[in-house]
């Protein structure tokens, strides 16, 4: 080419820009190139994805279920609608992901690999009933802007890990309706714990495996708890009366454990919780005084082993709705305006 035919490119080149045939060009390839590779990949081994996954621009055709920021992907959500996979894919290497939703397929028969640590960007990561398997991994830990973490209802297995406790910005942890073993980590020199989840509103880990002492340590006065559900597993010991410090506690279920020992007098203190349930342990000592919880009205002590006591004067002062006493030995004449009933 000469060079005459050299200038007439060059111009031609300068007038596409300039006129704008290059800028239609960008807009046809919206979607960071990355995002797309990783996209696709699901797309060809995941079974049952949406329709409308069609095209080669994600976010600019707006595939359901992505939402996107600057041509990067930041939500992905296809929660209940039949997903079958084996494996999560790359879903690591959406770098820009802010919010993971993939509950309720039960066709999810995966592995959490350990490079979900690569989601630093992620404050939301749901995936409620689905077939997740093998342990949670320890770098959840890293996922620093983590504020929703939901595992519950799978068959994630071994312990919680300690690693949980550097999410410092968490707000709701369910990890319940699996198949956990283990102890309730606390903090101490080498390792942090649940302790250390100061904004953290729920601790939901009910229905697993877990065993051992509910430490003291668990619990201080800087927590904002309103939910401490930790029923139907294995836990021993005593009931510490550091949650009696949690003044924001509205619902504790403790039931269905091995917890012995009597049940702490600071537990009136907590002037907020509506329900309380510690029926189905080995608790003895007195029936509990319960008159400060001024606002409860859900009561279970059930099938303890308490002292043979009267019936309590806070069962008639009290705005309580049900109370369920069944084995736990009370005696004399029951109030006319109190109803009882078996569990």
């Amino acid at each position: 080419m000469g060079r005459f035919g050299k200038k007439i490119l060059f111009c031609l080149e300068k007038w596409i820009l300039e006129f704008g045939y290059g800028q239609i060009m960008l807009i046809a390839a919206v979607t960071d190139p990355n995002d797309v590779a990783v996209l696709n990949a699901l797309k060809s081994s995941w079974k049952n994805l949406p329709r409308k996954w069609k095209g080669s621009d994600p976010c600019g055709r707006k595939w359901e279920g992505i939402n996107c920021t600057n041509s990067r992907v930041t939500t992905l959500i296809l929660a209940g609608i039949g997903v079958r996979t084996n494996s999560i894919g790359d879903i690591p290497s959406l770098s820009m992901l802010q919010y993971l939703d993939l509950s309720n397929n039960k066709g999810i028969r995966a592995v959490l690999p350990p490079t979900i640590q690569n989601l630093k960007n992620l404050t939301t990561l749901i995936l409620v009933g689905c077939s997740f398997r093998g342990p949670i991994p320890d770098s959840v830990g890293s996922l620093k802007q983590l504020v929703f973490l939901g595992l519950n209802n799978n068959s994630f297995i071994g312990s919680i890990p300690p690693s949980i406790g550097n999410l410092s910005n968490l707000s709701w942890l369910d990890l319940s309706q699996n198949q956990l073993t283990g102890s309730i980590p606390v903090s101490n020199a080498t390792s942090p714990g649940l302790d250390n989840l100061l904004k953290a509103k729920h601790f939901h880990l009910a229905n697993n495996r877990l065993s051992g002492l509910i430490l003291p340590k668990l619990f201080n006065s800087n927590m904002s708890l309103i939910h401490v559900i930790v029923n139907n597993n294995q836990l021993s010991g005593l009931i510490p009366s550091t949650i009696g410090t949690i003044k924001t506690l509205e619902v504790i279920r403790l039931d269905s454990n091995s917890l012995t020992g009597t049940v702490p007098q600071n537990l009136s203190d907590l002037k907020s919780v509506t329900e309380l349930y510690l029926s189905n342990n080995k608790l003895s000592g007195p029936v509990p005084n319960l008159l400060g919880m001024s606002s409860l009205f859900y009561v279970d002590l059930s099938n303890n082993s308490f002292d043979k006591s009267d019936i309590p004067t806070w069962f008639t002062r009290l705005p309580l709705n049900t109370i369920l006493m069944e084995n736990t030995q009370l005696q004399g004449e029951i109030p006319s305006d109190v109803q009882l009933r078996s569990s």
